[in-house]
């Protein structure tokens, strides 16, 4: 769907000027996603990791990250972390791979993206982001060939509100799958549903524009869910955040 279907000049212009850091206070974050191939009747967070949802416990406690790369063709590359400190804050970190598993220095609380900085065109192996040591829980992968992570999870940083302003969802194929947006609001202790939906590939994408933008508080979790009812179907999500700086 074009842009200008649902917003008129003034409008863009405004978002332009947001997503070019002209708005005091105001910046944007696009969070897309995509599970390589979800397996019939199972679910799991739109992340890089087939049936599974993301494990948002494994940082609760601060850690270091790990990086593990599974092809050796990939030392040398460089991989930044973004995400989130002790204190909710932003937190980046580049590790250059030095073999099997190279440890970085900063604590992160949150992990909300990662990517190839330097090294080559394409990662040739997966390469695992773990929380805390060598071996540890999985917090973000950078799928062989991609170069960064396709994680529709993001955590608000602290000291701003999200305005989540659209969110979209694909399955590949005929296939078919329910999608929820769940939200885990800070200072409650469990996920639940903010918006919910159904998605076929012979149907097409789903689109919707919130004509009032859901406002979550920061240091809040978002988690956006599919599960699939035909084998091993890839799923992608999306979603914008106009983030605003308390």
């Amino acid at each position: 769907m074009a842009l200008n279907n649902y917003l008129d000049n003034s409008e863009i212009a405004e978002r332009i000027f947001i997503a070019n850091g002209q708005v005091v206070k105001t910046s944007f974050i696009h969070k897309f996603g995509a599970t390589p191939a979800m397996s019939q009747n199972q679910s799991g967070s739109v992340w890089d990791v087939n049936d599974t949802n993301y494990p948002w416990t494994a940082l609760d406690t601060p850690a270091v990250v790990n990086v593990e790369r599974t092809n050796a063709a990939d030392d040398g590359y460089s991989v930044t972390v973004i995400g989130l400190d002790s204190d909710y804050n932003y937190q980046e970190e580049t590790i250059t791979i030095s073999g099997a598993d190279t440890l970085g220095t900063k604590l992160f609380r949150r992990v909300n993206r990662a990517f190839c900085t330097d090294g080559g065109t394409t990662n040739t192996g997966n390469i695992n982001i773990e929380a805390g040591t060598a071996g540890g829980t999985v917090v973000a992968r950078i799928t062989a060939g991609k170069g960064q992570t396709l994680m529709a999870v993001y955590t608000v940083p602290k000291n701003y509100t999200a305005f989540i302003t659209q969110g979209t969802m694909s399955v590949a194929g005929s296939a078919d799958a329910t999608g929820d947006l769940f939200v885990k609001y800070f200072g409650e202790s469990t996920f639940r549903v903010g918006h919910s939906f159904e998605v076929t590939g012979a149907g097409g994408q789903y689109f919707y524009p919130f004509s009032i933008p859901i406002k979550i508080p920061s240091m809040s979790d978002i988690d956006v869910r599919a599960g699939v009812r035909s084998n091993n179907a890839r799923i992608t999500a999306a979603f914008d955040i106009i983030l605003l700086e308390k």
